[in-house]
C-alpha cells in the first residue's frame, strides 16, 4: 500500500480535545500543515446548518491567520475545489458527508488535487473520508451514500476517536476493539484507531502519527499493535 508521494494530509482524530477549545490542540500542526497557504476552503456538509458550521471554522482559522471560503456558498463546487489552496473537512455525521460527496461529484476531483499536492485535512469525518472506505466509522447511517467507498487519500481504514475499553464498566455491548475485529472479519484492508488528540501527518508518502495521543493498528489475522507517539507508520 502506498500513498501518492506528492500527498500534504493532515489526519485529526477529534477537533476538540476535553479542556481545550475548538481545533486548539491541533493548531501547531495545522500551521505547519498549512504553511505558504493563504486561503482554505471548507467543507461543511458533516452537519446540516452549514452557515452556522462555517462561520465557526471561519472565526478559528482566521485567528491562525488564514482566510476561509466554504463551499457550499460557492456555484460551482467543482471549480472550487479545483481552484482551493488547500481543504479542509470537518467532523460531523460520515454518512451525510460521503452523500454529499457524491451529490455534488468531489470524489475525484480532491483525489486529483490531492494527488497533485494539494494539501488536504481532516477532522473526525473528515479524517474517517480520506481512507478508502467509511466502513469503521462511529456514526449512525443518516443518509445513505451511493457507496461506502471513500477518497481513499490515505491506504488503512481510520476510526477516528478510538476508546479503550474501561475495565470499569458495566456496559455490556461491544467494545470499540471488538467492532473493528468484527470488521476484519470480513475485509482486508487494516484499521488505525486514532485516539483522542492523535493526528496522522503524511508527506513524502511517508506517515507520522503526531498530536497528543498513540494510536492501534488492527490487521486481519494479527495481533493489534500499538503507535506510540512520534513514530513513523508503515504503510
Amino acid at each position: 500500500m502506498t500513498i501518492a508521494s506528492a500527498s500534504r494530509l493532515l489526519l485529526i482524530s477529534t477537533s476538540t480535545v476535553f479542556g481545550t477549545g475548538y481545533l486548539d490542540h491541533a493548531e501547531p500542526e495545522i500551521l505547519d500543515h498549512l504553511s505558504g497557504v493563504k486561503r482554505v476552503l471548507f467543507l461543511p456538509y458533516a452537519l446540516a446548518d452549514h452557515n452556522a458550521y462555517a462561520a465557526k471554522v471561519r472565526e478559528r482559522l482566521e485567528r491562525m491567520h488564514f482566510a476561509l471560503d466554504s463551499i457550499h456558498d460557492e456555484s460551482d463546487p467543482r471549480s472550487a475545489v479545483v481552484a482551493a489552496e488547500a481543504i479542509f473537512i470537518g467532523g460531523g455525521n460520515t454518512f451525510r458527508l460521503l452523500k454529499s460527496l457524491y451529490d455534488h461529484s468531489l470524489i475525484e476531483p480532491i483525489r486529483a488535487r490531492v494527488a497533485a499536492g494539494m494539501p488536504y485535512m481532516g477532522a473526525s469525518a473528515g479524517s474517517n473520508v480520506a481512507g478508502p472506505t467509511i466502513r469503521t466509522t462511529n456514526d449512525m447511517p443518516i443518509a445513505q451514500p451511493p457507496t461506502f467507498d471513500a477518497l481513499n487519500l490515505f491506504p488503512y481504514q481510520i476510526n477516528p476517536h478510538y476508546v479503550d475499553a474501561d475495565p470499569s464498566s458495566k456496559h455490556m455491548g461491544e467494545t470499540r476493539e471488538e467492532r473493528l475485529l468484527q470488521y476484519l472479519e470480513d475485509n482486508e484492508v487494516p484499521v488505525i484507531g486514532l485516539r483522542e488528540g492523535a493526528i496522522l501527518r503524511v508527506r513524502e508518502g511517508k506517515a507520522h502519527l503526531r498530536g497528543q495521543a498513540d494510536a492501534r493498528i488492527f490487521r486481519r489475522g494479527v495481533e493489534q499493535t500499538e503507535v506510540k507517539l512520534g513514530s513513523l507508520i508503515e504503510l
